[in-house]
């Protein structure tokens, strides 16, 4: 049999929506589909490049043309790889990721290529572009230029060797993540320890530990982040203990050490900065963001780091009174926080957000939460498609549609944890949106909810509502694309701008119209008391000091780790950490950074490195554009097709500042951020 019949990804899928067809796809069709695909885009490549004159149409868009096998094989096998590995896929990945960097390094780095791109754009003004070809334009060239294609021979042969380096040492750092949250989940022998969990809860942690074959016993896994979400509810002080430690050690083990990794990483990312002309990784990254350089980042983050902290401490002085008044008198701690936030909340609001969790059940959710807020906005709706294959069976097909009933996307669910999961919640694409190749979209969204027994509800805590809102908010942004160009699909915008659309979606998880309509008990269909909303409202900035101490340690980090010179050496990952964060004045002991450089995959195995800063930088756009949308009567079809048609349908295809601009009719304010979080 040739390829071409033989493998599922030779050809463009002839199903729906062009949807991989995964009754045929095996661990083993992935290496000869990325071989072949690169094989392909650069005869693609040597196409463009052996012709003797120089088009937009020729070598622009013939890019964009280019590279579809590779793009096919990639996207599912990266997500596969992130939602359900296995040792083969990892093993798969190790040989990819480094071929993959010098698969791009080959393209981006072609001189001839980076010739006729720089000819076109050098000549642009006469070229008589539209708008979005005008800015593909300039993206190509900033692309290839931030990529290296301007620098001698011998510096782009070094770059070469540091990029398949990275790649390398990137996934390990995943993979080792991955093997060190599994094995550090904490083993309970006896249910009474659990005392303060629901039944759910108890059960979800019992199926966990079957899931390993522990028979009889209770299992409470890892996270990604710092914590876990049972502390809020666990009343055994040593239990917390152990769940917090634990979870402070991931990639920090002997074994699986990510600290000599992360050197490496830094190390190499600031030699190839050097190479760039600056003199740190996060120099380099930011010329190309909206931030421009890291100066401006510390401009904007030292204008919330004080009040935060400040905040914290206050709430921590409230803890430490709950601890005394409950009868104890031992001294806060990073494990009692979330136990005694809660009892602070009961006696400052009222409010009780563990005994809400039965008004939250999925299916309501995200049926008549999550979907009803898209629908009266943007008047899409949405059928499950369980006829159609996807990668796993947790995860879910939902077809949706235009107001008129024409073919929008798809969009696949998969909410639920597993071993084989990386920790966290992301949206992925199967299928670009593009108007250029004829292609819907295909959008992915993964969480990692606690999977209860069969036939038990899956009932949410407040912060996972929170997650859902959020990432559906990125899958908006790629099912409501509307754009010529593949480069431009969807969430294909700045780091630092990615997060904004899907923290506006936050906002509708408490809209009254849309609260009144999935906030139901799941056994009695009774609507969450007004009270507790209420209550729920009154505490809107209860914790933020936390909250925002806890993200902001990170974002530090980020920057500490990636403001680096080549030549500097740490010789203590743990001290480094505390210094970049006492610097800051963010050093208080009962909280955390929420994430430690051992197990911060944003940065380190993923695409956040030097940008961890932009979930509150686009959080800046978000407070505004909600403020926006109070101003203008809500939840409104009007607002809705404003904010799609200026913002969201337009993907990547035009500066993103001038984008917010031409939505909010002005630039941002910082004012409404800091209201938001208390901190004014």
């Amino acid at each position: 049999m040739t390829f071409e019949n033989e493998n599922p990804f030779a050809l463009r899928s002839t199903l729906e929506y062009e949807m991989p067809d995964f009754s045929r796809i095996n661990d083993e069709s992935y290496l000869p589909a990325f071989y072949a695909g690169c094989e392909e885009q650069l005869g693609e490549v040597h196409d463009i490049i052996k012709q003797a004159d120089v088009t937009f149409e020729n070598t622009v868009v013939a890019m964009e043309r280019s590279g579809q096998l590779l793009m096919r094989v990639l996207t599912v096998f990266y997500n596969k790889s992130s939602s359900d590995t296995s040792d083969r896929l990892d093993e798969i990945e190790e040989e990819v990721a480094p071929k993959l960097a010098a698969h791009m390094d080959a393209i981006r780095l072609n001189q001839d290529l980076f010739g006729r791109i720089k000819h076109l754009h050098e000549n642009r003004d006469s070229l008589e572009l539209n708008n979005e070809d005008a800015w593909l334009l300039e993206r190509y060239y900033m692309d290839f230029t931030h990529a290296g294609a301007h620098l001698t021979d011998a510096q782009r042969e070094e770059l070469k060797g540091l990029n398949e380096e990275l790649s390398k040492l990137e996934t390990l750092f995943g993979k080792n993540l991955l093997a060190d949250t599994n094995d550090l989940a904490v083993e309970v022998d006896d249910v009474a320890e659990l005392d303060g969990l629901s039944e759910n809860e108890i059960a979800a942690c019992a199926a966990a530990a079957n899931a390993r074959g522990l028979e009889g016993k209770w299992l409470v896994g890892m996270v990604n982040f710092t914590g876990h979400p049972l502390l809020s509810s666990m009343k055994n002080r040593g239990l917390r203990e152990r769940v917090m430690k634990n979870s402070l050690l991931k990639g920090n083990c002997d074994v699986k050490d990510n600290r000599i990794v992360i050197q490496q990483i830094v190390k190499l990312r600031a030699k190839r900065a050097e190479l760039f002309g600056v003199k740190t990784h996060a120099e380099h990254v930011l010329q190309d963001r909206n931030a421009q350089n890291p100066e401006n980042v510390h401009k904007m983050l030292k204008q919330i780091a004080p009040a935060a902290v400040r905040n914290a401490r206050a709430e921590g002085a409230d803890l430490q009174k709950a601890i005394e008044a409950s009868g104890e008198n031992f001294k806060l701690e990073s494990w009692d926080w979330d136990f005694y936030t809660e009892a602070v909340r009961l006696e400052k609001f009222n409010l009780d957000t563990t005994a809400m969790r039965p008004y939250f059940e999925l299916e309501r959710v995200l049926h008549d939460g999550v979907f009803f807020a898209a629908n009266k906005l943007f008047g899409i709706s949405f059928k499950e498609r369980k006829d159609i294959v996807t990668y796993h069976p947790d995860a879910r097909a939902f077809e949706v549609f235009n107001e008129d009933g024409s073919k929008l996307a798809l969009f696949i669910g998969d909410f639920y944890t597993r071993d084989s999961k990386r920790g966290g919640a992301w949206m992925n694409n199967l299928v670009d949106q593009s108007h250029l190749l004829g292609q819907l979209p295909v959008v992915v969204n993964n969480l990692n909810v606690p999977k209860p027994p069969a036939g038990q509800p899956t009932l949410l805590t407040y912060d996972e509502i929170t997650t859902l809102f959020h990432e559906f908010g990125h899958t908006l942004h790629g099912m409501l694309s509307d754009v010529k160009y593949p480069r431009f699909s969807g969430t294909s915008v700045e780091r630092d701008f990615v997060e904004f659309p899907s923290q506006v979606n936050e906002m509708w998880l408490t809209w009254p119209e849309v609260l009144d309509n999935y906030a139901k008990h799941y056994e009695t269909g009774e609507k969450i008391p007004q009270e507790w909303v209420d209550n729920l409202k009154a505490a809107s900035t209860f914790n933020e000091g936390h909250a925002t101490t806890s993200y902001l340690a990170a974002a530090i980090l980020d920057l500490a780790w990636h403001s680096l010179p080549a030549d500097a050496t740490v010789a203590d990952v743990e001290a480094f950490e505390a210094k970049a964060i006492a610097d800051y004045g963010l050093d208080y002991g009962p909280v955390p950074t929420r994430y430690r450089s051992t197990y911060f995959s944003h940065i380190f195995a993923g695409g956040y490195s030097a940008g961890y800063y932009g979930y509150i930088w686009s959080e800046v756009l978000d407070a505004d554009t909600v403020d926006w949308f109070k101003e203008n009567g809500g939840l409104t079809r009007a607002n809705g097709d404003h904010f799609r048609n200026t913002l969201l349908a337009r993907g990547g295809s035009i500066n993103s500042m001038q984008m917010f601009r031409n939505f909010r009719g002005r630039d941002a304010t910082i004012e409404p951020l800091l209201k938001r979080r208390g901190l004014l």
